[in-house]
């Protein structure tokens, strides 16, 4: 299609009527090829309503022709009166006005809905499967118990539209019994309100763990009775006198449990406990801090009702070797289990392995612990676009499904950086996008060995699958996430050829030929690569991998495309050339750079500014200063003109030694991210221009 649609214009020797006509003729040509493109998308978009889009997908799902109509619906009926509570609480909107009915209905019935507890075979985790059945005379939800209801109620919401439920059949359950959402509350506070929100989200897509991390340096945010100065204001430096009373957390307790969620507090020990040692005057460790921290423990074990407490025990020197065991033993002794990250200095077998770091894999070797996976699951430290990328691809513990040790994982919102206003939380991090994409995988299994930056890890057929998820990710951001922060825009449509490696010997400056204007880049060879977002170089090779097979120090990569504008005009662009993690401390670009790589961008052959920074170079005193500018989505979006028909992009990407430990605040990294929007009123839920992105050809070379 490339070939056909890129005409070169002849010269003067015709005449002008057959130079005319010649012209219409190619314009036809080009804008028929458009136009069939956009028509394409938009038959996709109208199959893809004709039944609903499912998150997480289902493990056995089939469709069928019929669907039930809810305007002639008479009663939903459930199998006993234990279950009426969960199906009254829970039960989609559509069905709020359906009178509930204890019972089974008449042989002959039709019209109503059944939902009750059945023996339903699964291969693991039985205790949440759920089967639905629809058609045109009912619905029967069935399941081994109320929580398998509840998740097969969250299925029947979605599959809810236009006041009909589609005839389908499900057989579902989790690949993993272990799904998480971590909230590091310490550092920056949010409301019960905000909470209550994000725990609605994780109930929709059937997240069972809210991890509740309530201490940090920065403050205690857990209301202790027995010492109430760890909550004074006095002792916190961030969010003073914000926190959580006895009765929030017990209603938190409650609100969780309805939906099915366990809430796992977190009293970070003996590390991270600043805050511990300016409101008791001793450290934790010290004979002193260990006796008040075993009274904390008494009392948060004898006022709440949770199976688990996380201790921490991560980044610390120990001092006192009797601290853990003790602190283990104790809770033991409450039938509390105990859970703690690693590595870190928790010493019992029974305790619960909490995995962090890169590259960790010594699980592989323990037939007795048990473990959860967080590794390269920080949602803090990627952006928008990456983040729903990295987390589809993942394949936790290097597994198709968990079992009685690898119980499953969490994503974790650190967010190390203080926050003018809580909402930027959700809008810095991705939270919701995130969410999903771990909904997916964390219900469904399966994913790619490694961590890829790359969409579907840059193969074909999982670039497919991942095409897939995101057509049914888009449908739920515009069904339910409306009113909510959710900067994740399509990007399976636009592609990209990478050109290089140019050996730069550590000039970031030096050029080479893809920036000469007599280049011609669509024929040129390239190695390809699809994306909004693209990384060439994640900050962890080799344990995480990005587009390049083999990236190599002091070389310059170039990144070509070009799109097809039905129109000419002004058009936003999401633009940048780095991505800033929100739990560390990276460093604002310096002024009149895009980044500390001497990355630059032309569109158009026209070189296009980076953006006036309202803090540009700065790198002291990062983590009590907000982040004002620094990320395409939380600024304004770039306005380019464009032309009508073929439009070109070219991004040149300069590396040099990438030691991450040469200065910590520049991290390692080589990526860009390059999106035309539409015009959209909300900020928070952009929409990508579904334009047509074709680099020319792609005579694919290996790197040299």
């Amino acid at each position: 299609m490339n070939d056909y649609i890129c005409i070169k214009i002849p010269g003067s020797g015709r005449s002008a009527a057959a130079r005319l006509a010649y012209r219409c003729r190619t314009c036809f040509r080009r804008y028929t090829v458009f136009l069939l493109y956009t028509l394409l998308c938009a038959c996709s978009s109208a199959a893809g309503d004709s039944t609903p889009a499912l998150i997480p997908l289902p493990q056995e799902l089939q469709w069928k022709q019929d669907h039930f109509d809810l305007s002639k619906a008479a009663a939903i009926y459930v199998s006993s009166k234990e279950l009426e509570p969960v199906v009254t609480r829970s039960r989609p909107a559509a069905l709020k006005q359906l009178r509930i009915k204890t019972g089974s209905p008449a042989p002959n019935e039709t019209g109503y809905i059944f939902i009750g507890l059945d023996v339903l075979p699964a291969p693991y985790q039985a205790e949440e499967a759920y089967q639905v059945r629809s058609s045109a005379s009912g619905v029967r939800l069935i399941a081994n118990t109320a929580h398998g209801v509840f998740n097969g109620l969250q299925t029947l919401a979605q599959l809810v539209r236009n006041n009909r439920i589609s005839g389908c059949i499900i057989k579902d359950y989790p690949a993993f019994s272990w799904r998480g959402y971590m909230v590091d509350v310490g550092r920056n506070f949010q409301s019960v309100g905000q909470l209550k929100q994000q725990i609605d989200k994780m109930a929709a897509y059937k997240l069972n763990i809210f991890h509740f991390h309530l201490t940090e340096n920065v403050a205690w945010r857990l209301q202790i009775r027995k010492y109430p100065a760890l909550t004074a204001a006095a002792n916190m430096t961030r969010n003073k006198g914000d926190y959580y009373s006895v009765a929030d957390i017990k209603e938190l307790i409650r609100y969780c449990r309805e939906r099915f969620i366990t809430l796992v507090p977190e009293i970070d020990m003996p590390g991270h406990s600043e805050a511990f040692a300016r409101a008791m005057k001793t450290g934790m460790q010290s004979e002193q801090g260990t006796a008040i921290m075993k009274n904390i423990l008494r009392e948060i074990c004898t006022t709440y009702d949770i199976p688990y407490i996380h201790i921490g025990v991560d980044e610390v020197a120990i001092t006192n070797k009797d601290f853990v065991p003790e602190v283990e033993a104790l809770l033991d002794s409450c039938e509390k289990k105990v859970i703690a990250w690693n590595p870190g200095e928790a010493k019992s077998s029974t305790t619960i392995q909490h995995l962090w770091k890169a590259g960790d894999q010594h699980y592989k070797n323990d037939t007795i612990g048990k473990y959860i996976d967080s590794r390269f699951l920080y949602i803090s430290d990627m952006d928008p676009q990456n983040t729903v990328v990295t987390i589809f691809n993942r394949r936790f513990f290097e597994q198709e499904r968990g079992n009685k040790n690898l119980l499953g994982a969490e994503i974790c919102l650190w967010s190390d950086r203080r926050v003018v206003h809580q909402k930027d939380l959700l809008v810095q991090n991705t939270v919701y996008p995130a969410l999903l994409a771990f909904a997916e995988r964390s219900w469904r299994g399966g994913g790619y060995d490694g961590v890829s930056f790359a969409i579907g890890a840059g193969k074909p057929e999982r670039i497919k699958d991942f095409e897939a998820f995101e057509q049914r990710l888009l449908d739920h951001k515009k069904n339910y996430f409306g009113a909510l922060p959710f900067n994740y825009v399509k990007q399976t449509g636009i592609r990209w050829k990478l050109l290089g490696p140019f050996k730069n010997d550590g000039d970031l400056g030096r050029s080479f030929w893809p920036e000469q204007q007599e280049a011609s880049l669509k024929d040129s060879a390239g190695i390809p690569a699809t994306g909004g977002t693209v990384w060439l170089w994640p900050t962890h090779y080799p344990l995480t991998a990005g587009w390049l097979p083999d990236p190599q120090t002091q070389t310059t990569w170039y990144a070509y495309t070009r799109f097809l504008s039905p129109v000419s005009g002004t058009i936003d662009f999401w633009l940048d050339t780095k991505d800033q993690s929100k739990s560390g401390a990276d460093a604002t670009p310096p002024n009149g750079e895009w980044d500390y790589n001497k990355s630059k961008i032309w569109i158009n052959r026209q070189l296009i500014n980076p953006p006036v920074f309202q803090f540009a170079g700065r790198k002291s005193g990062l983590l009590e200063e907000p982040l004002v500018d620094e990320m395409y989505y939380i600024r304004p979006p770039r306005k380019i003109k464009v032309q009508k028909g073929w439009n070109h992009i070219l991004v040149k990407l300069p590396a040099d030694q990438f030691d991450p430990l040469k200065d910590w605040q520049v991290p390692p990294k080589l990526m860009f991210t390059i999106i035309p929007l539409k015009h959209t009123r909300d900020g928070l839920n952009q929409e990508a221009m579904d334009w047509l992105f074709a680099p020319g050809k792609l005579r694919t070379v290996p790197a040299r």
